[in-house]
């Protein structure tokens, strides 16, 4: 069984860009570049009908492409620190988007999601970090400039048993704007 979830893709530059902010936090674990994402809904661990199901249903979504604004960092956890994220700004399109893929997961069968949305990048996950360190790194690598770009496409992506953070996979992507033919990777079909 896959354990999926549907996100927005960074674009390379962006990663590029937030990696700026990474390094010098005792206990941090970088994510790589590559697997930044934002996620729109986490579906777990799913059969094959599921995931073939939640494939279809994003074959079908009806959203255009629109800015994404990357605008602070900050940290989940308070007093136990356990993630270093950037903040997106939650944009009428993106909380729009977010609440329409949280109803059809609804429709599917899916309970429903348990944690309010909250438009992020994760950058780091953290262990053992003190809330004083978490504080002080925010503080020296602050965004300056909010970092913003389109986005064009959703993309249901996997992960494999791990403490998280990837590595994800691409299982498919479906592009913002006018229906096109959806790109479920040979994995999923199997």
């Amino acid at each position: 069984m896959p354990r999926l979830f549907i996100a927005l893709e960074i674009p390379a530059e962006v990663a590029t860009e937030l990696t700026l902010h990474r390094g010098g936090l005792s206990g941090a674990r970088w994510i790589e570049p590559a697997d930044y994402h934002i996620t729109l809904r986490f579906l777990g661990d799913v059969d094959r009908r599921m995931a073939n199901d939640v494939d279809h249903m994003l074959s079908d979504l009806q959203a255009y492409p629109f800015e994404v604004t990357l605008d602070a960092l900050g940290s989940f956890g308070g007093d136990k620190p356990r993630a270093v994220f950037a903040h997106a700004q939650p944009s009428r399109a993106l909380t729009e988007l977010q609440a329409d893929i949280e109803r059809q997961m609804r429709r599917l069968g899916l309970p429903a999601e348990g944690r309010k949305f909250v438009p992020h990048v994760t950058l780091a996950r953290l262990r053992d970090t003190s809330p004083v360190e978490v504080a002080h790194h925010l503080g020296l690598h602050p965004i300056i400039r909010p970092i913003t770009f389109t986005a064009r496409r959703v993309a249901l992506m996997s992960s494999r048993d791990s403490t998280g953070g990837g590595p994800y996979v691409l299982e498919a992507a479906y592009p913002l704007g006018p229906s096109y033919p959806n790109r479920l990777s040979r994995e999923m079909r199997r």
